[in-house]
């Protein structure tokens, strides 16, 4: 499917938030519910970040991600982790021609676009460390030759949180090369019956909506998406507000968390939160787009103190205390000020007053 490029940019705005839309609809004629969870993973791909999605078994994680990859196009993979997986399993190796008398590479499953990597906490260390290079430099070294992935690439990995058995949890530098982290919920009880009477006869197939050249066009638009001083200060004093919360009147959250957000986090939120910008068709960011993602970029970086653990204290609710502490910024319009945001950023006129 191809789109013809548009020149204005209001026009392109609404033309990327319609096709983004549409791509979205596709996913969720498979996924009953679960809004959140697949508007995360549009936002993940748009602002070139990997996703974690983390919920029992059973609660579509799988179903979600093949039909997303259906969607957007390109190639997808599934590699199954587990205990006994070895680096060379998923990055390639060297294998020996006799007839040529030299070694090839032989890739591995993981040069795709879309790399669903399931149960990602079953993988030993040194799987971890693999994916870390993939992960954060797009590129896998195999025999002293460094491969690049494809583009777009990206992961996304899913764990469970109830079993400890043959689990390796994930070290706190592989969480940080996540940009979102999502829970993925039970599905509510009209979902659920929805889902008995959608999934127990032909379940529905989603249609290509996207390819990777609109991909990485629309990557490239949410990068452009204007983000005010004002916003860009306010993720500033989010995150540095999980670095020394005393400042930010929260004295009691000194203890509760033992390491704050990295420079990553902040980094996270600027490009979520354009994602998510450009998916409601705008192309400048409100103080409620960083909101809308702070849970997901934040929490997984977080780490909290032996005594919040014991007393059973989530990251996510650290997270919404620190929304909730930390005013946004407040717009004050005069008229030439007004006017001026008409002209240089395309403010238009019934967002004005937000």
């Amino acid at each position: 499917m191809t789109t013809p490029i548009q020149t204005d940019p209001k026009s392109a705005t609404a033309h990327a938030a319609r096709i983004l839309g549409e791509a979205i609809a596709q996913v969720q004629r498979v996924i009953v519910g679960q809004e959140h969870m697949v508007e995360q993973l549009m936002v993940s791909l748009l602002a070139k970040g990997h996703c974690l999605l983390e919920g029992v078994p059973g609660v579509a994680k799988t179903l979600a991600v093949r039909s997303f990859a259906t969607v957007v196009g390109g190639d997808f993979a599934r590699v199954q982790f587990t205990p006994d997986l070895v680096p060379s399993d998923i990055v390639g190796t060297r294998i020996y021609s006799a007839s040529q008398e030299k070694f090839d590479i032989a890739l591995g499953p993981v040069f795709v676009n879309f790399v669903l990597a399931d149960e990602i906490n079953r993988a030993p260390a040194k799987v971890q460390s693999a994916m870390l290079e993939l992960m954060a430099e797009k590129q896998v070294s195999i025999g002293g030759q460094t491969y690049p992935a494809p583009k777009p690439f990206i992961v996304i990995a899913t764990q469970n949180p109830v079993e400890s058995e043959g689990v390796y949890p994930l070290p706190e530098a592989q969480r940080d090369r996540f940009l979102l982290k999502v829970d993925v919920p039970y599905p509510r009880g009209n979902e659920e019956f929805e889902i008995l009477r959608r999934m127990s006869v032909q379940p529905p197939e989603p249609q290509p909506v996207l390819n990777p050249e609109i991909v990485l066009r629309l990557q490239d638009q949410a990068s452009n998406v204007f983000v005010h001083n004002l916003v860009a200060e306010y993720i500033v004093r989010l995150v540095l507000a999980t670095r020394t919360p005393a400042e930010f009147g929260m004295p009691d959250l000194e203890s509760v968390i033992q390491i704050g957000c990295s420079p990553r986090a902040t980094l996270g939120l600027v490009a979520a939160s354009r994602a998510l910008a450009l998916i409601h068709g705008r192309d400048y960011v409100l103080p409620t787009d960083v909101q809308a993602v702070a849970r997901d970029v934040m929490s997984h970086r977080l780490v909290l103190g032996f005594d919040a653990v014991a007393d059973n204290v989530e990251p996510t609710q650290v997270v919404e205390r620190i929304l909730a502490m930390v005013p946004p910024p407040t717009p004050v319009w005069n008229a030439q000020q007004r006017q001026q945001a008409h002209q240089q950023h395309r403010h238009q006129p019934e967002f004005d007053n937000r």
